[in-house]
């Protein structure tokens, strides 16, 4: 998970499009929020981005099961 945070901190993505040009296996969520799966799929996490100030605020992170026993998405 270190890489992945490297790497997201590093970015600058201006739009959900570029994002997902770098990162396919990344989901793309309505509200700017984007499924990120690491670990080969073993975890999940969720961000809230900031596409004009380059930011992320992580509002999950846990295994693909915990993912799974989120009932509403939208509250995270």
């Amino acid at each position: 998970m270190t890489e992945w945070y490297n790497f997201c901190a590093s970015a600058t993505w201006n739009s959900p499009h570029e994002l997902k040009a770098d990162l396919r296996n990344a989901s793309i969520l309505k509200n700017n929020r984007v499924v990120f799966n690491v670990c080969g799929n073993k975890y999940r996490i969720v961000v809230l981005t900031d596409y004009v100030r380059h930011g992320m605020l992580i509002r999950f992170v846990g295994t693909h099961q915990q993912y799974d026993e989120i009932e509403d998405i939208e509250y995270i």
